[in-house]
This record gives structure tokens, C-alpha cells and sequence, in this order.
């Protein structure tokens, strides 16, 4: 079962990197070309800025799952620093409970979202594209990120140790020092 479980978690996660890597490098392009065709033509391309919004939900909401594996999210740590390491625990699997749970809420109401779009058939101003086929990301997105917390709630409780994600300990996350 844990094989499966790792197989599974390595096919996710490097679809989330395609993903990101995806969506960044089109921004790039998209917005290079429709600099060029700027500058150069005297033409903007019509769905460049359309495109880039596109793209940017896709990054946001895939990044934040991928952030969550590796442990990078944003974290308030002043009290919890303090904390005994047994406290740290208790709270560390409170908190992945709660926001894996809170997420699978979010999760919901970002589907019934999706489908009210889907149902009045929006579609984009200069793509004419159907907006919900875009927007499909962000509860994907929210599900792949409380699923990454529910794994550190059951790591936590099933492992010694302090659990961020599946494997990524406490003390190993990386500060980034901002």
C-alpha cells in the first residue's frame, strides 16, 4: 500500500511541476510575443493579457498544492517556535486537520462555482473559450492541497516526528528567510 502511495504521490507531483513549468514558460512566450508584436508591428496581441490570467490561475492554485508538498507555505511560527516539541506536534496535527478539512469545504464550493459558470456558458471576452474549463483548476488545485494536508495530519498521528507534509519534517523545511 505505502508503494502504491509513493508511486502515486511521485506521478502527482511531477504533474504539478509540468503544470507550473507549463503555465510559466506560455506566460513568458505570450508576453514576449506580445511585446514584439508591440513594438515591432505596431499590433498587440487581442488575447494576451486573457491568456495571462488563464495561466496565472493555473500557477496559483497548482503552485499552492506543490508548496504545500514540499513544506514551503506560508507559516506563522513566532509562538509556535517556542513550543515544546510534543506541543508542536499536537498543534502541527490540529492544524494540518483543520486546514486539510477546510480545504475539502472550499473544494465543494469551488465545484458548485465551476458548474453555475458551466451552466450560464460564460465565455471569455477575446478567446470566446469556455471560462470553466479554466477555472476547473482551482478545485483541483484546493483538493490536491488538502490532500497533502490530510497526509501530514495522518503522518503525524501514524510517525514519530513532527510532519509538514508526506516527506517533509519540521526541522527540515527550508527557511527562505524573507
Amino acid at each position: 500500500m505505502k508503494t502504491l502511495l509513493l508511486t502515486a504521490n511521485r506521478g502527482i507531483e511531477f504533474a504539478e511541476k509540468a503544470i507550473i513549468i507549463f503555465s510559466i514558460l506560455m506566460m513568458m512566450v505570450n508576453s514576449t510575443a506580445n511585446a514584439i508584436g508591440r513594438y515591432a508591428f505596431g499590433q498587440s496581441l487581442f488575447f494576451a493579457e486573457e491568456l495571462n490570467q488563464f495561466l496565472i490561475v493555473g500557477v496559483t492554485f497548482v503552485g499552492f498544492a506543490y508548496a504545500v508538498r514540499k513544506g514551503r507555505n506560508i507559516r506563522m511560527t513566532a509562538v509556535y517556535d517556542a513550543l515544546s516539541s510534543r506541543t508542536k506536534k499536537v498543534l502541527l496535527t490540529l492544524i494540518s486537520l483543520t486546514t486539510g478539512l477546510l480545504l475539502m469545504f472550499l473544494t465543494y464550493k469551488s465545484v458548485i462555482y465551476v458548474q453555475e459558470v458551466k451552466d450560464i456558458n460564460r465565455l471569455s471576452p477575446a478567446l470566446q473559450f469556455p471560462v470553466y474549463i479554466i477555472y476547473a483548476v482551482i478545485p483541483v488545485g484546493l483538493a490536491m492541497a488538502s490532500l497533502q494536508y490530510l497526509i501530514a495530519f495522518l503522518m503525524n498521528v501514524t510517525h514519530e516526528g513532527t510532519y509538514l507534509s508526506l516527506s517533509v519534517q519540521d526541522g527540515d523545511a527550508e527557511d527562505i528567510g524573507v
